[in-house]
């Protein structure tokens, strides 16, 4: 069996406190797609000091806080890519301008009209640049242990950058894992 069978969409990818490349270091990615060819995802816990209002005004009003553009990975960064958490009773398939990830998450067009989604949806975040695997390269890392897969939350991909979200799905993975949130980061320093 692949290291990477137990990545899907929705699930999450946990830097391992070893992770040290700069792109990922404590981060916490957003598996859009996952496939045979390849995997896509966001880094969920990059913010930027771009507003959203800056690169696509008509959506930067509708973003949850902190309104700016989030850093969703080393990939083509000047691409935009959008995530919404649905409202209860909604599902992405019943909403024009919707592409559903799993649950209440799902991906949004950007050339949609904000005003139409705005009603249907708890809350928007957007993300210039993605993190993107090619067939076997996320098995690999994943064997290597750069990564944890653990099951994600609709509020992963609204959480504001003054939470710890790199520790907070650690600690909710319980013992062993959640001893992993208290690594100091920089050994150094310890």
């Amino acid at each position: 069996m692949p290291a990477d069978a137990e990545v899907e969409p929705g699930s999450l990818l946990v830097a391992a406190p070893t992770m040290f490349d700069p792109n990922f270091r404590r981060t916490v990615v957003f598996v859009i797609d996952h496939r045979q060819e390849g995997t896509l995802g966001v880094v969920l816990n990059r913010p930027s000091e771009v507003p959203v209002d800056d690169v696509l005004p008509s959506w930067g009003r509708h973003v949850v806080e902190p309104q700016s553009v989030f850093v969703g990975g080393p990939v083509e960064k000047k691409t935009a890519l959008c995530l919404a958490a649905l409202r209860a009773g909604e599902t992405a398939a019943k909403v024009p301008g919707l592409i559903g990830v799993r649950g209440p998450v799902a991906l949004v067009d950007l050339d949609a009209d904000p005003d139409l989604l705005v009603p249907k949806v708890r809350g928007l975040r957007v993300f210039a640049g993605y993190a993107g695997w090619d067939s076997g390269q996320l098995a690999g890392e994943i064997e290597r242990g750069d990564w944890l897969i653990v099951p994600a939350l609709p509020s992963d991909v609204l959480a504001t950058p003054d939470r710890d979200l790199w520790g907070q799905v650690l600690r909710r993975q319980g013992v062993p894992t959640a001893l992993l949130a208290t690594h100091p980061g920089d050994l150094q320093r310890n």
